[in-house]
């Protein structure tokens, strides 16, 4: 008797989206922490974050590196999505939020839609390999909670 209410981790319909994104998070975590593939690295980039209103930018550069790295890996590996994604979507509602919300939706702007769209990639590949969009759900008000208190401290830095 198969159950058909567990999802099949294993498809590539599964593997193939949090392969890509999962490393593309990490390489933008790499970007941060080691300055690798065009990045700037944790020095040049927590003052990028300071300027934003981040502070202390060294700090949260940091965390977004880790987070990014941690939550990439994570999420390519198949294992804790849910866990996985609130890092990874945490630092695309910052980033939503400081740069590109007053540029609108459209990247030919400066817009938000890049992050969005990586969102919603996050939410889905966790609704897949979990079964439950409560978990999708779940990584994106922790998400965007962890991001408004990013930016809180920041403003009281």
């Amino acid at each position: 008797m198969s159950n058909t209410s567990k999802p099949r981790r294993r498809s590539l319909g599964r593997v193939i989206p949090r392969l890509i994104i999962g490393t593309y998070f990490m390489g933008h975590g790499a970007q941060k922490q080691f300055g690798l593939f065009g990045g700037h690295g944790l020095e040049a980039t927590g003052a990028h974050f300071e300027m934003l209103g981040l502070k202390p930018g060294s700090l949260n550069a940091q965390v977004a590196a880790a987070g990014e790295l941690g939550g990439g890996a994570l999420l390519a590996l198949g294992v804790l999505p849910t866990v996985a994604g609130v890092p990874l979507i945490a630092t695309m509602v910052v980033a939503m939020r400081t740069v590109h919300l007053e540029h609108g939706p459209w990247l030919a702007n400066g817009g938000f839609e890049y992050n969005l769209a990586l969102i919603a990639a996050v939410m889905a590949i966790i609704d897949a390999n979990t079964g439950s969009s409560f978990k999708a759900l779940t990584a994106l008000i922790g998400g965007a909670a962890a991001s408004t208190a990013v930016i809180e401290m920041g403003k009281r830095s």
